[in-house]
């Protein structure tokens, strides 16, 4: 049997080491365009929930992530300066470099490298398969190809974000939000390490085509929503990581 993997981000990674733990008898390739050190963004996040089905069904790769996460026990929802604190809601980050290199490592102890830096043109590069797995990511150039038969279609919300980082670690998993003369403005933030966090940026389509942010290069965008947030940083600075202005898309 041979399984095609597509993309070597989290998901796809982990479904090959998977795949190949159980079957170490299948023929499994896996794809990805970028190279093997590359990543885009900052954190990611985990539910307490997502952790316990974790180690439920493989607690050696909990074991391999546990030590790098951060974790809290609280949100906090911040709105016309006052901070609203829900308690009882789990979560834990981890630099997404950092889960990409310990996944990595799990698919190497099955006998799978991933070939980096390809980027897939055509669905015949994959060559016969019995199976591909679309880990393509939100822009998944397997499931485009195949639109007419999986019956489904993209569509992009109004919002915008840019995902940047800062310095400062935050205390818990927090949503901001401001309104000035520029419009408005919302932050997703977490540490993701003791001394980093995620700072995701978002604005509605008013506040992104008053502001002409859709002509800014990322270092103007990233001074503007320095300013926005200057008081959240608390000195610190954003820092960019290709903290490009995206719209989230909505697969159906």
């Amino acid at each position: 049997m041979r399984i095609v993997v597509a993309g070597a981000g989290p998901a796809g990674l982990y479904c090959a080491y998977l795949i190949k733990k159980r079957r170490r008898d299948v023929d499994l390739t896996i794809f990805e365009q970028n190279p093997a050190n590359a990543t885009f963004g900052f954190g990611v996040v985990f539910s307490d929930r997502a952790l316990e089905f974790l180690g439920a069904d493989d607690p050696e790769t909990l074991s391999a992530i546990m030590p790098h996460l951060e974790l809290w026990n609280d949100i906090m929802v911040v709105h016309r300066g006052e901070r609203i604190v829900i308690d009882g809601i789990g979560f834990a980050a981890i630099g997404r470099l950092k889960l990409l290199s310990i996944l990595q490592k799990r698919l190497y102890s099955v006998g799978v490298v991933p070939r980096y830096s390809h980027v897939i043109r055509s669905i015949e590069e994959f060559g016969p398969a019995d199976l591909v797995v679309a880990a393509d990511g939100a822009n998944s150039f397997v499931r485009d190809k195949f639109a007419s038969v999986f019956g489904t279609s993209t569509t992009f919300l109004s919002n915008r974000f840019a995902w940047f980082g800062t310095r400062r670690a935050f205390e818990t998993l927090t949503q901001t939000f401001r309104r000035n003369d520029l419009g408005y403005f919302n932050a997703h933030h977490y540490r993701y390490d003791p001394d980093m966090s995620t700072f995701i940026v978002e604005v509605d389509a008013e506040t992104f085509a008053r502001n002409g942010f859709g002509e800014m290069s990322e270092e103007e965008a990233r001074h503007v929503c320095e300013r926005v947030f200057e008081e959240d940083l608390a000195g610190e600075k954003l820092v960019s990581n290709r903290s490009i202005w995206r719209r989230f898309p909505n697969v159906r």
